[in-house]
């Protein structure tokens, strides 16, 4: 009895370290990717202009007039964070602001496309941030959105003292959009007027999940469970903390809700429950068919612009 107490408590030990070592890599291989920030400025550059060609020599030209000016504040965890903005098209006339939030390994260059849109098409003054370990900003790790959404709140506020809009929009794609989401539940000042998610997950933990089964075939006991420990031991949160579902319970403000109905990264059935679980306030849904993750808008770039603009006309309604 003894000895196979001693196998028992063996094997345990075994298993925990297994475990712990597992997280410990899961952790660092989903939130220190490589390469990342200033070395992989060139291939998000590539990247912009395969979602809409041209935006990039559009970007570069109004940057170089001093259009397009860059920006630094101190974030979450005292880290230096980049943004870049621009008044709108037409600045006397300018219809509010417009905070335009990347995704996971991308950064401010990615999504100008949105940028484009907001400032020339609808025109809207724009502050587009590279969130922690991104483009310019500094950073130990990717957050996921969940302190990103702390850092995006302070450029909302430097947007604000900018241009002194009483009507601002915060738009994000996959984890920007889960940084918008989970910004949408804290307590915000009124100029923040309407969020717009493209295709965000439901929460870290139900996404590192879904990425477990789809590239390695693993459930999530235990691997994820611990990984979720060691990312509360480095950074201050765990996977199951950051959730937009939670968030988006505590939101009274429009918002609009995007997915590709073949999305495969960020699993579609994510849209459902991120619809479902803003309860209060106004919230409109549009499904893009037949779009892969974040490509609904290059999937269908004039009904995703109507959709938008319909969206914030009818927010400024209410």
């Amino acid at each position: 009895m003894r000895t196979f107490l001693r196998i028992i408590a063996i094997f345990a030990v075994a298993f925990c370290v297994a475990s712990y070592l597992a997280g410990k890599y899961m952790c660092n291989f989903a939130l220190k990717p490589e390469p990342h920030g200033v070395a992989d400025i060139e291939r998000t550059r590539h990247k912009a202009d395969s979602l809409l060609p041209g935006v990039i020599a559009w970007y570069d030209s109004l940057h170089a007039a001093g259009i397009f000016r860059d920006t630094t504040l101190v974030g979450e965890g005292d880290c230096k964070l980049h943004a870049v903005f621009a008044p709108a098209s037409d600045p006397a006339a300018a219809q509010g602001t417009a905070v335009v939030v990347h995704g996971y390994t991308d950064n401010h260059l990615v999504f100008l496309y949105l940028v484009k849109m907001y400032r020339d098409d609808f025109n809207y003054n724009v502050m587009v941030p590279d969130l922690h370990y991104h483009g310019y900003s500094e950073g130990d790790a990717v957050q996921m959105g969940w302190l990103d959404r702390l850092d995006v709140e302070k450029w909302a506020d430097m947007a604000h003292m900018l241009w002194n809009d009483d009507f601002m929009v915060v738009h994000g794609v996959s984890m920007g959009a889960a940084t918008t989401m989970m910004m949408s539940g804290d307590e915000l000042p009124a100029y923040i007027r309407a969020f717009v998610e493209d295709c965000g997950y439901a929460s870290v933990w139900d996404q590192f999940k879904a990425n477990l089964k789809q590239s390695f075939h693993l459930p999530p006991f235990p691997i994820l469970h611990s990984a979720s420990i060691v990312c509360r031991k480095r950074y201050g949160w765990d996977f199951k903390e950051a959730s937009s579902v939670k968030q988006l319970a505590k939101c009274d403000r429009p918002m609009l809700f995007i997915h590709g109905d073949a999305d495969d990264f960020v699993p579609f059935s994510h849209l459902q429950m991120n619809y479902d679980a803003k309860v209060n306030g106004y919230k409109e849904m549009w499904v893009a068919e037949g779009a892969v993750h974040a490509n609904a808008y290059a999937k269908h770039p004039e009904e995703y612009k109507q959709k938008v603009r319909d969206f914030l006309a009818k927010t400024k309604t209410l």
